[in-house]
């Protein structure tokens, strides 16, 4: 096949930061996608209304000119997130989800929720308005194995939680285990899972693998090789539930290689033409549309989008790294490599 013509994607899933570094990364994702999903745990997180408005802005104004774009905010969720809150947040039309980070579990996430079960009179007004919650699904009790978190997750708080609140709506983001994709599938249409370039291409041996690899570690952290082959056979098979999320998280050259190494892998500059990579060689090249352009917005309940986009089979290089900001430099996901799908 020489090109491939898609309903151009959406990003159910990205990190943009703030500040500077806005005007450096939101570019990538707009030439791509059509929308994304901006998730608020900034330095501090956005926990309101007026905060995810303000962000917002900051996010347009850094979009380039002819770009069809269109950013998806989110509230943080935090102990005291009421379910006026939610209310609000449904009423304004310019909310999309509400985050769950358990205090703790990856970057700027301090201020999350130390207690899921104490936010049930929050967590039901969610679900009489059909307002998201976005799950980073991985317990953070040190006692706990860090390979093991996401599954102790859904014993602890998923399967209870659920059956708690049947017909609350869920995303389980950045899903990396068996355990979890074969829950979304057994658990009905409201409950659905992004997947990221990441968990598809690797297991945990690459991180290790002629040293230590600073640029592959995220959270949650690649799995064993039995889980990634999973994730594949899942995508390859076109299930609605599961959908496009880059988890694109762009952390400086500096954090990523420094002596306690952030968590994120920055996907933006080639998540579309990686995750075509994988499809091709999944021989599911024709399941791709709908991961990437429909699958998120049915479950999301927006329109697809109308424009389109063509991914041509050229190899091209990933360049080495791309400017975060006036000092810091990113490296992307694949930096050096030859890919073959190039978009136009």
């Amino acid at each position: 096949m020489k090109q491939i013509t898609l309903t151009r994607p959406d990003d159910w899933h990205v990190h943009f930061r703030d500040g500077d570094a806005l005007g450096e990364i939101v570019p990538h994702h707009a030439r791509r996608f059509g929308r994304a999903i901006v998730m608020p745990n900034l330095k501090p997180p956005v926990t309101s209304l007026n905060d995810a408005m303000a962000y917002r802005q900051r996010v347009v104004d850094a979009i380039p000119a002819g770009c069809d774009f269109t950013p998806l905010m989110t509230l943080y969720l935090t102990q005291k997130t009421s379910p006026e809150d939610i209310e609000n947040a449904k009423q304004s039309g310019m909310i999309y989800g509400v985050k769950l980070y358990p205090a703790g579990a990856t970057t700027n996430s301090d201020a999350g929720v130390t207690d899921i079960f104490a936010l049930l009179p929050t967590l039901q007004a969610m679900t009489n308005v059909g307002l998201p919650l976005l799950i980073h699904a991985e317990v953070t009790d040190p006692a706990v194995d860090v390979f093991d978190r996401e599954k102790s997750f859904l014993e602890q708080v998923v399967k209870p939680l659920l059956e708690k609140l049947p017909d609350l709506k869920v995303v389980l983001e950045h899903v990396t285990t068996a355990d979890m994709a074969n829950f979304v599938i057994d658990a009905g249409g409201h409950v659905g899972a992004t997947v990221t370039p990441q968990h598809l291409l690797y297991n945990r041996s690459d991180i290790f693998r002629g040293g230590i690899n600073p640029h592959l570690y995220c959270l949650p952290i690649l799995k064993r090789e039995q889980h990634r082959e999973r994730l594949c056979e899942i995508v390859a098979s076109g299930d609605p539930r599961f959908f496009l999320g880059t988890d694109s998280a762009p952390h400086s050259q500096h954090a990523k290689e420094s002596a306690c190494g952030c968590a994120g892998i920055f996907s933006a500059p080639c998540a579309i033409e990686v995750y075509a990579e994988i499809f091709e060689s999944l021989g599911a090249l024709e399941k791709l549309e709908g991961f990437a352009s429909f699958h998120g917005a049915d479950f999301y309940g927006l329109p697809r989008n109308e424009s389109q986009i063509t991914l041509i089979n050229k190899p091209w290089t990933v360049p080495e790294s791309f400017p975060m900001d006036n000092k810091n430099q990113l490296i992307p996901l694949k930096a050096n490599e030859t890919l073959h799908w190039q978009l136009v």
